[in-house]
């Protein structure tokens, strides 16, 4: 079965496309997008300095572009994954009546980090240790699809 995954951000520019990326780059048979929340960015690509901190890391996002986050998303994907929970409490929102998409925090797949959810790295600035984060639930969701 090919799983379709979503990974989803407030703006789509920093925490789900690296996401995305890093998922791609581990699971190149899974389908994979990105969304946020909110529609400031639509049709940007990733955020310089995180496109800047995955490449560091062998990740290319340049062919990426922000969207937003609709309610179709929740007939396309199999499986929607929250940055935090208020990125989670917006994509509820939007869950069309009846639809059992599971949605889920991204660090769900990574316990062993003691994280609860990905910090924004537009705001910190740290997008060596949001990526940390990433690759290690990216991992974990890997081993999960399993």
């Amino acid at each position: 079965m090919t799983h379709r995954i979503l990974f989803v951000c407030l703006g789509n520019i920093c925490r789900s496309p690296a996401a995305e990326g890093v998922f791609r780059a581990l699971s190149p048979e899974t389908a994979t997008d990105s969304a946020g929340t909110a529609g400031w960015h639509a049709g940007d690509p990733p955020y310089g300095p995180m496109r800047q901190a995955a490449k560091a890391r062998g990740v290319d996002l340049s062919d990426l572009r922000a969207r937003q986050f609709t309610a179709g998303d929740f007939d396309r994907f199999d499986l929607i994954l929250g940055m935090d929970d208020s990125n989670i409490a917006d994509i509820e929102h939007l869950r069309p009546a009846g639809n059992a998409t599971p949605v889920r925090l991204l660090t769900d797949f990574a316990p062993e980090t003691g994280a609860d959810h990905v910090p924004d790295p537009y705001y910190t600035r740290d997008f060596d240790g949001a990526l940390d984060l990433i690759e290690a639930a990216a991992a974990g969701l890997k081993r999960h699809l399993a």
